[in-house]
């Protein structure tokens, strides 16, 4: 039967024209994503400009992993890196919780005009800039303008220097993100609520289930792919954090900071002190352990539930 079977062809009509429609996103890519990595060599020199970007390159001095060594014996360096990865692991924990938490009540809804109004109303700060937001949080928190001090002045007690007291910004950091990126979450775990087949939940109707049981026994099992993959995602990203977030809402405010310096701040300081090689050399350890945390996260997941594993 072996013999009788008509031999594959190693090139079919369908895959020229899935390679025609993959062309231009691979052509984007080479682009925008593998020839920019040319640049991972200014993280290795010290980077002087000399006329054009590549005469600049190769016009610099070398000096090895002196960049590196800056970053890593930097006296604020555990701070920081103590600020990036605290902020994201409560950021990937309460957005995760609420994320799932609002697309069930959501989707528990009985009127869909009223789950697209909530939907919206919760989706829209998504699309605001942080400077923006930054200029909402100054008119509340600003020491001479802003409401919060109005009130509390009106309510005979002393006013408070917002941007010089690093104890209540941890609190506004968390509740800032949350409030701008909840709704993107949200959306794409009603994405996958919305997959699930309705007859199994007709089914466990019939069987007497509660509307928490068929929660916990249906829909919660059959979102644990997208969960995990979204747990992945952000795991990889734990030594990345968001420059408008820690940047522009805070001001860029001295006395904060301890509260507010991440690495990605922490880059962009050395790129306005003109410190262009360190920059590169903190931006390319984020890039390597971002490589590392999102395959050591997804090869722990393969190893408990293979299924789930995004690779």
């Amino acid at each position: 039967m072996r013999a009788n079977r008509k031999r594959e062809k190693p090139w079919t009509a369908d895959d020229t024209q899935f390679s025609v429609l993959a062309l231009p996103t691979t052509v984007w890519y080479v682009l925008f994503c593998y020839l920019p990595m040319f640049g991972i060599l200014i993280a290795f020199i010290d980077y002087r400009i000399s006329g054009s970007f590549i005469q600049s390159i190769f016009s610099s001095n070398w000096v090895g992993v002196e960049n590196f060594r800056f970053l890593f014996f930097n006296r604020d360096i555990w701070l920081i890196i103590r600020n990036t990865l605290g902020y994201n692991a409560v950021f990937i924990a309460t957005g995760t919780v609420l994320a799932i938490t609002l697309s069930l009540i959501v989707s528990e809804l009985h009127s869909r005009r009223l789950a697209k109004i909530y939907q919206t109303i919760m989706f829209f700060p998504y699309f605001l800039s942080w400077v923006v937001v930054s200029a909402l949080v100054w008119g509340f928190l600003s020491y001479d303008m802003g409401v919060a001090n109005r009130m509390l002045e009106n309510l005979g007690l002393p006013m408070v220097h917002f941007y010089s007291e690093p104890k209540f910004w941890p609190g506004f950091l968390v509740f800032m993100s949350q409030w701008k990126g909840i709704g993107y979450g949200m959306v794409v775990y009603l994405a996958s609520i919305a997959s699930i087949d309705k007859t199994i939940y007709e089914a466990a109707i019939i069987d007497g289930a509660s509307k928490w049981q068929q929660i916990w026994r249906i829909t919660l099992p059959m979102m644990k792919t997208i969960i995990v993959l979204m747990f992945i995602l952000s795991a990889g990203r734990i030594f990345y954090s968001d420059f408008g977030l820690f940047f522009q809402v805070p001001r860029d405010s001295a006395a904060l900071y301890s509260t507010v310096t991440t690495l990605d701040v922490f880059v962009f300081r050395q790129l306005r002190s003109a410190s262009t090689g360190m920059a590169a050399a903190a931006a390319m350890a984020q890039a390597v352990t971002a490589c590392v945390m999102t395959l050591l996260v997804n090869w722990i997941v393969k190893k408990v539930d293979e299924e789930s594993a995004m690779i």
